[in-house]
């Protein structure tokens, strides 16, 4: 059934009247950035309002340690990858909590951990080297049915929790003592939006490299700020702004004038959008 599920998507965006789309790697690579996207782009105003942006460049970068620890213990880095950014995540947030320290303290010392860790892994074991180069630049394209299917999966769970707890999570960040006083559980409302954060993420980092993950959510999201009046329209402008970005980005880098990397054809439509928000910024200013 899940098979059927990914075909029955693929062909309907083969429907799409372009000549690209007869590619199956194409509608693959397209079909996860629909999947994925709306989730960082979701993710990203979250990150962006709660002072959370040096997060995902933490989680980005224990990636690449997963993928060491992976290759050095005979692992697929498919498993070590999201259990190493789920650690870290979670371990940011109980620091947190525990230390009373600021969220840039804590996540500055867990991100030079991290790449301390993986840089000590592949200088010592320099094949684990070679064979993680891919995720420090990422390529969608390579994208298999496997990772469509699990990305569904998260989806799902992402939808849930952000209908459940988006207002939930909004006055968390506004007042935390009048959270509490609203008998709103504020420490597993927080750990449990680090656990999908850092998955989505990782599942980022596929598509776009560890180098650029932390663009692809904050970009949209920064620029979005810049057009809103409401948090609520931060949300939408957001979100139509990293789809536009990631298909725009898909089908450019796969023109025979450009020929660039999908993940940076795609950082980079989205900070043409931000240039563009800036102007139109001035102008209500002015």
């Amino acid at each position: 059934m899940e098979n059927n599920l990914v075909a029955f998507l693929c062909d309907l965006l083969g429907k799409i009247p372009l000549e690209i789309m007869q590619y199956e790697f194409m509608r693959m690579a397209l079909l996860g950035l629909l999947i994925i996207t709306p989730m960082a782009a979701i993710c990203g105003t979250q990150v962006v309002n709660f002072n959370m942006s040096f997060f995902s460049d933490a989680i980005g970068h224990s990636a690449f340690a997963g993928v060491a620890v992976g290759l050095v213990m005979a692992i697929s880095p498919e498993y070590t990858m999201p259990a190493l950014a789920l650690l870290v995540g979670l371990a940011i947030m109980a620091v947190k909590h525990r230390s009373g320290l600021s969220s840039d303290t804590v996540i500055g010392v867990m991100f030079s951990a991290v790449v301390a860790a993986g840089l000590a892994i592949v200088s010592r074991y320099p094949d684990a080297m070679k064979n993680s180069q891919m995720f420090l630049y990422g390529d969608i394209l390579t994208i298999s049915e496997k990772d469509i299917l699990l990305m569904l999966g998260l989806a799902v769970v992402f939808t849930v929790f952000q209908l459940f707890a988006f207002n939930k999570m909004i006055c968390i960040e506004l007042n935390p003592q009048l959270a509490k006083a609203h008998r709103i559980k504020v420490g597993i409302y927080q750990y449990f939006f680090a656990a999908l954060l850092s998955l989505v993420v990782i599942f980022a980092v596929k598509a776009i490299g560890v180098l650029l993950v932390t663009a692809m959510l904050i970009t949209p999201a920064a620029a979005a700020r810049n057009l809103a009046s409401s948090y609520g329209k931060m949300v939408w402008i957001s979100l139509i702004i990293g789809i536009v970005s990631s298909v725009a980005g898909l089908f450019l880098s796969f023109q025979e004038w450009m020929q660039t990397s999908t993940g940076a054809t795609i950082v980079l439509c989205s900070c043409m959008f931000f240039i563009i928000s800036l102007i139109f910024r001035k102008k209500k200013r002015a």
